[in-house]
């Protein structure tokens, strides 16, 4: 399948460029409009002329510094109180006035793509919150992608901050703006977010060089990936084949074939184009496993009322590259398979009676098609039309499948050195993280990996500790019936353990958030929720606050029966939904894990099987995607999946 990075990420070189000076000159970060950490002392630097003084005035006060052998000077402004607009300026040979400055907490978002996911792809779901975003105390200041395998950049090549309006919040992270406006209502204090998240991004491709001496094999990746012959040698061979494929695409692509009448056409016979049930892939229907171009058709009634109406068309998502036609007239594309196929219609597409909609599908590996479960549907007028049912599907071009291509952003480092190592050591109050699903082929070394990776940032910063909140995995993927090895489950329990092993840090639980077929869930207000919830406990010291659901502590077994006890109890446990507890399995010394019945006894839960008289072992929510997972706390936080065995 297409990733979703082959035709939208515009990657920036692999090198890193001596910075030029002259006059004085200030990092992105450092901008108008920019969120200074409150309560803390706070660095401002730059750069200028070797040995040029520079002097900085910021409420009343002058600051001054002189630029040392490598151009770069740094003062410390004292600890700030909330506040502003302010006003700063720096003079050396040249001045620069910086407008709109406010004193608050900045955070720092960074992971992968549902980190990086903006408020435009959950207006749908939140029109209500987008319409009201008019808070200028919120800002974010969204870091472009660029990484560097040639050691740590200096700074950014762009970016600046931005205040949240209804316009501005859909280029937002969307968990970031759900955490920072809970926050803004509760301290009343200006919240900047610095949005550094890569999407597909590893967590080792977030490590400096020193943190990956712990880990060899990245380490030695990373130092492969210097030489320059050898990366401009792989994306040469890369892009000759990728232009080649398509290239032979479109040759072999019979629907769209010179001199023949182009699939999409209204009135074409399709007499011999063979049925297709929308949701599904072409695999399970007639075609098989084939990789290339899909076409797919089908003819809707359209009631006049809908006609002339601003209209949108929803197609789900779809398994890869999609252009879609209306009575022959294009009305959309997308060339990668996460984005929900959201269309808005001209007017004049739609006419009374029968319509005719076609979709051309390029799929280049894997299995091509229509997600189950997703909407399926024509919107005007306050009428719908479901799409979902029988088409017709005609296969255009048979290919050979497309290897997929080197993602120089997600090699060890380089992440760490194109946008981490600029924003240090821009003070922050903490880092939220979402990130986990790029590793899951590896789950074991997650532990070790976000250790390093927190200990790594805590010493740019220079801030031990610096709080690091993190989301857990959600589930994910098709419903296991019988309890069953998961990565996933791994990589949540490695995340659990992180707690205990690290200090400082806070885990917002997901399990119940994810959905089955899309790696992206759209509920990311109650991840925000639940990341604020960590942020009020671990950086603002309300340590009487419940933030977390049930955690795992500790086992007892007693004959047949096994009682474990929790921390993040709360008010109290509870099958929420009432019922029996579920999600729960059992183990004897075989390890074969069976289903077991749970019930609550207090502020513990008993777990057993009457075919299990020798207990050892319990897992909780051990699946990919744990349905029914029901044990919270009377706060309504769920229990984070665990496992008691090693």
């Amino acid at each position: 399948m297409l990733n979703s990075f082959r035709l939208v990420f515009c990657a920036a070189a692999l090198t890193t460029t001596a910075p030029v000076y002259a006059a004085v000159r200030l990092p992105r970060l450092i901008s108008d409009g920019m969120v200074l950490q409150r309560g803390t002392t706070v660095p401002v630097w730059g750069w200028a002329d070797k040995g040029e003084a520079v002097t900085l005035s910021f409420q009343g006060k002058t600051y001054r510094a002189t630029a040392g052998q490598d151009g770069k000077w740094q003062v410390q402004l004292p600890a700030l109180k909330p506040g502003g607009p302010f006003t700063m300026t720096i003079k050396a040979s040249n001045q620069l006035d910086l407008k709109d400055i406010l004193v608050g907490d900045v955070w720092l978002c960074s992971g992968q793509s549902n980190m990086e996911l903006p408020m435009a792809r959950v207006r749908d779901k939140y029109p209500e919150v987008v319409a009201q975003a008019t808070n200028s105390q919120i800002r974010q200041f969204d870091a472009p992608t660029r990484y560097s395998n040639r050691g740590p950049a200096a700074d950014l090549p762009s970016g600046r901050w931005t205040a949240a309006d209804p316009k501005s919040v859909l280029q937002f992270t969307a968990v970031g703006y759900f955490f920072a406006k809970e926050l803004h209502a509760k301290y009343k204090v200006p919240i900047g977010l610095i949005r550094a998240a890569v999407g597909g991004s590893p967590a080792e491709a977030w490590l400096s060089a020193d943190a990956l001496k712990a880990f060899p094999p990245y380490e030695q990746r990373a130092r492969q990936i210097k030489d320059s012959l050898y990366v401009e040698g792989i994306r040469q061979q890369e892009r000759a084949r990728d232009v080649a494929w398509y290239r032979q695409v479109r040759q072999q692509d019979q629907g769209s074939a010179k001199g023949q009448t182009p699939w999409y056409t209204p009135g074409l016979d399709v007499s011999s184009w063979q049925p297709f049930t929308v949701p599904g892939y072409w695999a399970n229907q007639g075609l098989g496993p084939v990789n290339g171009v899909v076409w797919l058709r089908r003819e809707i009634e359209v009631p006049a009322a809908m006609v002339g109406q601003p209209a949108r068309l929803e197609l789900g998502t779809i398994v890869d590259a999609d252009s879609v036609y209306l009575n022959g007239q294009f009305v959309g594309t997308t060339s990668y398979q996460y984005p929900p196929r959201k269309y808005d219609l001209p007017t004049t597409v739609l006419k009374p009676g029968k319509n005719v909609l076609v979709v051309r599908v390029i799929n280049s590996a894997g299995r091509g098609g229509f997600t189950p479960d997703k909407t399926y549907e024509l919107q005007a007028a306050g009428q719908k039309v479901d799409l979902r049912g029988q088409w017709l599907m005609r296969l255009g071009a048979k290919m050979e499948p497309l290897a997929g291509p080197t993602f120089w952003q997600w090699q060890p480092g380089v992440l760490y050195n194109g946008m981490t190592a600029p924003l240090a050591p821009y003070a922050v109050k903490g880092v939220i993280w979402y990130q986990g699903e790029s590793n899951t082929k590896a789950p074991k070394e997650y532990l070790p990996l976000m250790s390093s990776l927190i200990g790594d940032w805590r010493r740019a910063w220079q801030q031990p500790q610096l709080p690091f909140l993190y989301v857990q995995l959600a589930n994910f993927m098709a419903v296991k019936e019988q309890p069953t090895e998961s990565s996933w489950a791994e990589l949540r329990d490695q995340q659990r353990r992180t707690l205990a092993a690290v200090p400082h840090t806070g885990m917002a639980v997901a399990i119940d958030l994810g959905e089955w077929n899309d790696i992206h869930p759209l509920d990311k207000a109650s991840v925000g929720h639940r990341l604020a919830l960590q942020a009020q406990r671990e950086a603002y010291g309300e340590k009487n606050l419940v933030a977390s659901g049930p955690l795992y502590q500790d086992l007892k077994i007693s004959g047949n029966r096994v009682t474990l006890s929790f921390a993040g109890v709360g008010g109290g446990l509870v099958a929420k939904g009432g019922g029996e507890l579920k999600q729960f399995a059992i183990a004897g010394p075989d390890q074969q894990f069976v289903w077991a019945q749970a019930r609550i006894e207090g502020d513990k839960v008993v777990v057993w099987n009457e075919q299990v008289s020798n207990p050892v072992a319990v897992r909780y929510a051990w699946a990919d995607n744990p349905q029914g997972a029901n044990l919270y706390n009377r706060e309504g936080l769920p229990a984070s999946p665990f496992r008691t065995d090693k």
